[in-house]
């Protein structure tokens, strides 16, 4: 039998790691003024750990295969673009907010391919992640774009689009990744005849 551990702590992680991105998006809502220093620091340190674990999830090969599927190469870019934020925290805000914009543009894009294959899987779910998706790649769309806006309604913003970003990793983590105590390992039974 194959051990639940790195599936369970690939949930727990994943969600735990999730609630403080939704908490850091709130925050920032709620209190935009904060320096831009903090917010690099905050932002780098949540990136490389959200991308730690997406590498951990991708391991620990769950049931479905679903909620992790894209996050090798996903979880290396958001650890390595949370090392660029931290080597040049408050200097970067412009380039925080197109690299944010694009990575979570990206994982809505990859999410709604997960609804999908949720959907073909029979969970009766699926259409939470496909919303979730999808408004989590508008708000990374439109950060890509920056309509026009000032340093205040910027980090605003910057704190909805994680907000949604964070929603979209629990929802997803809950919905497909589902835990089986007795799951067998991965096995190609086959028979060879000469």
């Amino acid at each position: 039998m194959r051990s639940v551990g790195p599936m369970r702590a690939a949930k727990i992680g994943g969600i735990a790691v999730s609630v403080l991105v939704c908490a850091l998006g709130v925050f920032m809502m709620l209190r935009p003024e904060t320096s831009a220093y903090v917010l690099s620091i905050t932002c780098g340190v949540l990136f490389i750990l959200l991308g730690i674990m997406k590498l951990v999830g991708y391991f620990s090969r769950d049931l479905y295969r679903l909620a992790f599927q894209y996050d090798l190469a996903f979880g290396l870019l958001m650890v390595a673009v949370g090392a660029v934020i931290l080597s040049h925290p408050g200097e970067m805000m412009s380039f925080m907010c197109a690299v944010l914009g694009l990575c979570i543009l990206a994982d809505g894009l990859f999410r709604i391919q997960t609804a999908l294959n949720a959907r073909h899987f029979g969970l009766p779910l699926w259409w939470l992640i496909l919303i979730w998706a999808i408004v989590t790649g508008i708000m990374g769309f439109l950060l890509l774009l920056r309509p026009g806006l000032g340093g205040r309604a910027l980090i605003i913003f910057m704190g909805a689009a994680l907000t949604a970003e964070g929603l979209l990793n629990i929802d997803t983590i809950v919905t497909a990744v589902k835990i089986v105590k007795n799951q067998r390992q991965d096995i190609i039974d086959a028979e060879f005849y000469e």
